[in-house]
Formats: C-alpha cells, structure tokens, sequence
C-alpha cells in the first residue's frame, strides 16, 4: 500500500470538509477551495480525520492513491495556513536586510539587490 496514501489527514480546528461523491470542498478560514478526487479513489471521514481509500491494487488506482491524498492534504493546508515561501540564504558572504519596507540582499552581485515585498 502507498505510504503517502494511508497516512491520514488530520483537521485542523476551524476546517469543514464537505464530501459529495468524488468531489471534496473545503472551507475554512483562508477561503474555500474544490477538489474533484481521480479515479476510483473515496474519501471518507472518521471524527476529525479523512481516510483516502483506493478499491483495489490495480495499477492505475495504486498511483492515484498517494497524489489524491497529497491533493487532499494540499487543499486543508491552504484553507487553514496558507501559502508561504521562505527564503533560506546559506554560503559565505551573502546578507540580506529590511530596509524599511524592501528586502536588500548581497547575493555575490556588485550592486544590492533590492526586493519589494508583496500585500500579506
């Protein structure tokens, strides 16, 4: 079995999911996102968890396992956290700095890089 497709997904508190067929909606205080699952792959849910399930170990179902689960997974984050994107700066002489409300970097250029952040 996929290890990736068993694992559960757990709800965070302020997460509705609502199940019709192969089609999961999810709402929660990001917004609202719609998911049709693939295939013959179920969802189901057991307290504050959803199990995806596949029918059999035919080859198809077996690979759409672990990337409805992932799917799944995907749209419970974005409602609940969000997106967002770290910047990890590693090696010897490169600096980064807020400058006021813009990222200045030395990133091996000969002049900074200047970076304007976006709204949120």
């Amino acid at each position: 079995m996929s290890r990736v497709g068993k694992a559960p997904i757990t709800l965070p508190p302020g997460v509705e999911v609502t199940l019709d067929g192969s089609r999961v909606e999810g709402t929660g205080p990001r917004g609202t996102i719609d998911l049709e699952v693939p295939g013959e792959i179920s969802v189901r849910r057991d307290g504050d968890t959803l199990i995806v399930e596949r029918p059999d170990d035919e080859r198809r179902n077996r690979s759409l396992h672990g990337l409805a689960r992932s799917l799944v997974n995907n749209m419970v984050v974005g409602v609940s956290e969000g997106f967002t994107k770290t910047l990890e700066i590693q090696g010897t002489g490169y600096r980064a700095e807020l400058d006021g409300e813009a990222l200045s970097m030395r990133v091996g250029f000969s002049h900074p890089v200047r970076v304007n952040p976006h709204d949120g």
